[in-house]
């Protein structure tokens, strides 16, 4: 069996594994029982498909959508791995390619959606196509209560138990509920090797900023990071047609994406952001999970998310190249009262809903944090970090106040009216303002008319929002949205706890990060060469452009600039057969001059190997007509060359049975090889 690492290198071009990535292919590999939660663009797939090449029979990878399957499958076949996917969407010839694959033994991974475990006869095709593991993707939806829930993924189980082979599950997004609730599901309560690697994603840059006019905040940010690739996230779907026509006059290439599109109109919309550079897609969370787009270099939220795994979940689509990627979340108290309605409204059991607002205040909790952002959102996951220094919050702490009094005020208004208005009203009360309404409800006379002058109405406006961040308070849905106290509120209302909020102006709206150059200027010009020759490549074979190459090679490309295939070959991400299909191309546009390698140098490029066979060749070359030059013409092919670079034999009579020389050839190159092998 060839090493996972050589393959690693050979098939997909990376020079090492990444952190916890060996780990989980040894597991995978020795046929143990798997659950990996590892943080998207940490590498899952790979830690199923290089398993996958090295076992014996086919691999069968359940998975959530048509979109994710055709992207993995397109990246295989490109990679030179015999793959394949039974969905929906296949044509008749695609489906009948996939059944010739697994009749001839050729097919190593077989893609297919939850939903064709339904079908009766997946148990009996799979055994006839030797399947020998079972990968899940995305296993978290196999949780019930999870927003990504798929009934048909409850049928993986019983597929495990019907074929008796090992199951490696993968998700980037369980807490310790949804973890318990693989296990159960997936393995039938019996705890299987376990790896939690982490939710870090160094890379990312994170903000929140409070909404101040947010289509022009999001304009703003947009033209800040014109020509990349960007996602916006929008509550409603009427809202992303609006902000993709604004992004449109503002000279960005945009569209918009729902639910309510048609199928076809989201697949364009789909097929379009993989193979166009710089598409912002404006959308609201029905998108991206089926995309594997590596190089989406921002996300913005211009609402905020439904819970911390969501926000989580979706800041992950940037960035899964390892490359600089940025996100910004706009949030206001709109978003909050929204929140909590969508909670209070729905028809879960209290239970349920009480962890739904548990998870909402986690978010709350990040977007009002006072310190570094990194270390809210990893502490959420069970995780400790020192301070980022790639957040908002680090780059410019937030300014604190002791607010004590402030809240307390605010909740004596809220109470002295009897939780019948919402934050507008009572900040009328608290800066004495005396409007027609609260003059017709007489509450120009309470006590607290006027108390909080000394704090200005956007003030106020932070602190109603931070308390509800806070759960300190909450819109009732009974009640119109009027505010109500909780329970938490009850230690400082009696003054019995204090609290420190941000002094968060209107004002201080605006987000001033300064936005990370992919290469330096020196290297952009060639970068902008390399993404051109991939665009045209990319267009000719109808594929999307990360799939020739993602951005973090190009980049690699335009820092090192190999001057030879061999040095290509070292470049993250070109594998051999890459290697074979573009890399002269690259070469060319890097040097201007084009290099030719013989097939069989080629399989050894960037390899130790490679080195032996050009020595090899440079003493076949010298003793062609022997030691003197006057000997009869020998000469050995380049096949024959690789093998025995390859084999490294250590004795004559090793070196005939490797290469077949016979008696000459072994006289004449014999001895000089040895010595070949044994210098390299």
């Amino acid at each position: 069996m060839i090493p996972p690492a050589d393959l690693l290198q050979r098939v997909f071009g990376f020079p090492g594994f990444r952190p916890g990535q060996e780990e989980i292919v040894q597991a995978v590999l020795a046929g143990r029982n798997t659950l990996a939660i590892m943080p998207t663009g940490g590498g899952k797939s790979l830690c199923f498909q290089l398993p996958a090449l090295c076992r014996e029979g086919v691999t069968v990878v359940i998975s959530p959508l048509i979109a994710l399957m055709r992207d993995q499958v397109r990246g295989l076949r490109a990679a030179g791995v015999e793959a394949g996917a039974l969905t929906s969407g296949n044509t008749e010839e695609e489906t009948e390619e996939v059944f010739r694959a697994i009749d001839e033994g050729r097919l190593k991974l077989l893609y297919m959606a939850p939903e064709r475990l339904a079908s009766g006869g997946v148990v009996q095709l799979l055994r006839r196509a030797k399947c020998s593991l079972i990968a899940v993707d995305e296993a978290h939806c196999v949780s019930q209560w999870g927003h990504d829930f798929r009934p048909d993924y409850l049928r993986i189980g019983e597929l495990r138990r019907a074929l008796g082979v090992p199951l490696a599950a993968f998700t980037a997004t369980a807490d310790e509920e949804t973890r318990a609730e693989i296990v159960t599901r997936l393995f039938d309560g019996q705890p299987p090797a376990t790896f939690l690697r982490g939710f870090d994603r160094p890379n990312i840059h994170l903000s929140f900023v409070v909404k101040d006019k947010p289509r022009d905040q999001i304009l703003r940010y947009a033209a800040a990071r014109r020509g990349q690739s960007g996602i916006v996230y929008c509550a409603a779907r009427a809202r992303t047609e609006v902000l993709a026509q604004a992004l449109r006059e503002a000279g960005h290439s945009a569209c918009h994406y729902h639910g309510g599109m048609e199928a076809e109109d989201r697949r364009r919309v789909e097929i379009r952001f993989q193979q166009e550079d710089g598409l912002i897609v404006v959308a609201t969370i029905a998108f991206g999970m089926g995309i594997d787009k590596p190089d989406i270099r921002w996300v913005a939220h211009a609402d905020l998310p439904k819970s911390i795994e969501a926000y989580y979940q979706e800041i992950g689509r940037a960035g899964r190249d390892g490359a600089p990627a940025e996100t910004l979340t706009l949030y206001g108290p709109d978003d909050i009262r929204l929140r909590r309605s969508q909670i209070d409204e729905g028809l879960a059991p209290p239970d349920r809903k009480a962890a739904d607002h548990a998870r909402l205040n986690a978010l709350l909790g990040l977007a009002e944090a006072m310190g570094c952002r990194r270390q809210v959102l990893l502490g959420y996951f069970g995780e400790t970090s020192e301070p980022c220094g790639n957040c908002d919050l680090c780059a410019r702490p937030a300014d604190l106040f002791d607010a004590t009094e402030a809240v307390r005020k605010a909740l004596s208004a809220i109470l002295r009216t009897g939780e019948w208005f919402g934050s507008g009203h009572l900040i009328d009360i608290l800066t004495g303002t005396a409007t027609p309404k609260v003059r017709e409800r007489g509450h120009d006379q309470l006590p607290t008319f006027a108390v909080g002058r000394d704090l200005s109405k956007p003030a106020w406006g932070a602190v109603f929002r931070q308390m509800m961040g806070r759960d300190l308070i909450r819109p009732d849905p009974d009640r119109h949205g009027a505010l109500r106290m909780t329970d938490a509120a009850r230690p400082i209302l009696r003054g019995e706890a204090s609290i420190t909020l941000r002094r968060d102006t209107v004002e201080a709206a605006t987000p001033r990060v300064a936005v990370k150059t992919m290469v330096s200027e020196e290297d952009a010009p060639l970068l902008s060469a390399l993404k051109a020759k991939r665009r045209a490549l990319a267009e000719a074979a109808g594929v999307p452009a990360y799939v020739i190459f993602p951005d973090r090679t190009l980049m690699e490309m335009a820092e090192r600039r190999p001057t030879t295939l061999d040095q290509m070959a070292q470049i993250t991400g070109v594998g051999a057969k890459k290697l074979e299909s573009y890399g002269a191309e690259f070469l060319a546009v890097i040097t201007g001059a084009v290099e030719s390698l013989h097939p069989a140098r080629m399989r050894l490029a960037g390899r130790v190997e490679g080195e032996v066979f050009d020595r090899l060749a440079e003493v076949s070359q010298r003793l062609y007509r022997g030691e003197d030059g006057t000997g009869k013409p020998m000469s050995l092919s380049p096949g024959v060359l690789r093998k025995i670079a390859e084999r490294r034999p250590t004795t004559l009579s090793e070196l005939d049975r490797v290469a077949d020389l016979g008696p000459a050839r072994i006289e004449r190159f014999g001895s000089a090889f040895l010595d070949v092998l044994r210098a390299g």
